[in-house]
């Protein structure tokens, strides 16, 4: 089961989540997990708005900014996110099923 964080904003319910799709679509728009501490006023933000591309892709970034302005404990929200996105492309990395239909793979070195 997917990380998820969720809270009520306005009278909407919200589900923040990443996807191996939303994690490629941050990764386009510039988004690197590593660069974090080096630009964190870069990132932060764009962490936090890429967590709405799951289930409120819609949502208008002056609204997602204003939502990550009114959220406390900022500090264990980044760490929360980073977590979920982490879990995200740990998932590049899942095994499938035993399967007879599973490719095997050689090298010849």
């Amino acid at each position: 089961m997917a990380k998820t964080i969720s809270f009520d904003f306005e009278g909407e319910h919200y589900t923040l989540e990443y996807t191996r799709r939303t994690v490629k679509e941050m990764e386009d728009e510039g988004f690197t997990i590593s660069a974090i501490r080096n630009k964190p006023l870069t990132m932060f933000p764009m962490l936090f708005r890429g967590a709405f591309k799951c289930h409120h892709k819609r949502v208008k970034k002056e609204t997602v900014d204003r939502i990550y302005k009114l959220f406390t404990n900022k500090e264990e929200l980044v760490e929360k996110l980073v977590e979920m996105y982490n879990e995200a492309l740990d998932s590049l990395f899942e095994e499938p099923e035993e399967n007879e239909k599973n490719v095997r793979w050689k090298t010849n070195f």
